[in-house]
């Protein structure tokens, strides 16, 4: 009929339902068994070393010389902030090479929750996305701030963020300047992926195989005592 409230204390001792939104959170940073904090440091970095250049791109969108109204800029607009996007998920990825779901589907996903993620699903784009980056983030990027040329080796617009003078300069390449280590360190995430899940897989020696190499280099009566060891 009538229902107690509960004391101070009993209601202190309650545990709270965690939200949505931590939960998604814990469970996309959850560490998957194996990986060396040094490889969660540096995956936790990676989106943080491209938010920098998100930010400036963002920023060009409220720049005095854009007024707006046309097709043109409204497009080029939706586009930067697509790319900013893009972007910032691209560089989360490298988290999944030292979380819990980068080694076992996400149960919300149909046909393919609980099981198993391939090695070479994940090794394989990985491989290729830092190839990629480093060749372009990492190798052209500094060869065209040293030259101050494109790759076909015509200079730089004069409207290009470098050339600009002051605090802007300092800002752009401020931006920029992280996006260097991004593939070089999701190279190194992803060997270290690589060799994790290599090891986890590698099993001891079956006994039957042992057994076999036995009877087929030794004598018989050794092999029995070898063959009683093992099992």
């Amino acid at each position: 009929m009538f229902q107690t409230r509960p004391t101070n204390d009993e209601a202190a001792n309650t545990p709270r339902r965690e939200g949505r939104l931590p939960q998604a959170w814990r469970a996309a940073h959850e560490p998957a068994a194996g990986v060396p904090r040094w490889a969660r440091r540096v995956a936790y970095a990676v989106p943080l070393l491209v938010l920098p250049s998100g930010i400036w791109r963002l920023g060009v969108l409220f720049a005095a010389d854009k007024r707006g109204g046309s097709i043109a800029d409204w497009a080029m607009n939706g586009y930067v902030v697509l790319l900013t996007l893009i972007s910032e998920v691209l560089a989360f990825t490298a988290v999944g090479l030292v979380a819990r779901w980068g080694e076992v589907f996400p149960r919300w996903m149909p046909g393919l929750g609980g099981r198993r993620v391939p090695t070479a699903a994940a090794v394989v784009p990985a491989t290729i996305g830092a190839t990629i980056l480093t060749l372009v983030f990492t190798v052209i990027a500094i060869i065209t701030t040293v030259t101050q040329s494109k790759t076909n080796g015509d200079p730089l617009p004069a409207n290009f963020p470098s050339k600009a003078d002051g605090w802007e300069t300092v800002y752009f390449y401020a931006s920029y300047a992280p996006l260097v280590l991004w593939g070089p360190m999701l190279g190194i995430l992803t060997y270290a992926y690589w060799r994790r899940r290599r090891s986890a897989t590698a099993g001891p020696l079956m006994p039957s195989t042992a057994s076999s190499a036995c009877w087929a280099t030794t004598p018989t009566s050794r092999c029995r005592r070898t063959r009683a060891t093992i099992t």
